[in-house]
């Protein structure tokens, strides 16, 4: 039998309940890629990454794996408008479902037609969390990424108030002040000479 993942656990093993922990070098591998984590320029193996605890209890109902639980933790990217590093938390109930990948819709809403009369597996809208799994185990490492990246806004900030860059010279304007202009619309420059008669 092949190695089981990280994150992985034998559908026979159920009913169980399991703790994992995620370090922050997994962390840093998961959120490779977003902009506001690239834009802190961090190391791949950045400790100071984030990390995250699930406690899970983890049940088989026919071929239908379901992890119900917690998942805590925190993930540091970059504020949108001064780039510091800003620690997000992440506290969520996990209720998801694992199924064979036979029995899942596929990408255009179809269910598995050849099972059955034409229609695919039913779940319960409280399942509508799904994650595919093959063989004799299921991997979580799907979910527990998942719950990292869906943890950073679009634009996240270090504090609802910060000031962000000059976007001239660059100084944080939360530590500092600077002496530029505002920028000049360039639409009204040509009126920025004209004098008009009193």
């Amino acid at each position: 039998m092949a190695k089981l993942p990280p994150y992985g656990v034998l559908v026979r093993d159920l009913p169980t309940h399991r703790r994992f922990e995620v370090p922050a070098a997994r962390v840093a591998e998961w959120v490779a890629g977003l902009p506001m984590r690239d834009a802190l320029g961090a190391p791949a193996d950045d400790p100071g990454a984030g990390h995250g605890v699930a406690d899970l209890d983890l049940y088989a109902d026919g071929t239908h794996v379901f992890a119900a639980g917690t998942f805590r933790g925190e993930v540091t990217v970059a504020c949108s408008r001064c780039v510091e590093p800003v620690k997000l938390p992440i506290d969520e109930k996990v209720r998801v479902t694992f199924m064979p990948r036979h029995e899942l819709p596929d990408d255009e809403g179809e269910g598995a037609e050849d099972a059955g009369e034409g229609e695919g597996a039913e779940v319960a809208e409280e399942d509508l969390d799904l994650f595919p799994y093959d063989g004799e185990s299921v991997d979580l490492e799907p979910l527990f990424c998942e719950q990292f990246v869906l943890a950073v806004p679009f634009a996240p900030l270090c504090r609802e108030d910060c000031k962000g860059l000059c976007s001239q010279c660059g100084t944080d304007r939360n530590t500092g002040t600077c002496n530029c202009e505002p920028p000049i619309d360039p639409r009204l420059a040509a009126l920025k000479g004209l004098k008009l008669p009193p």
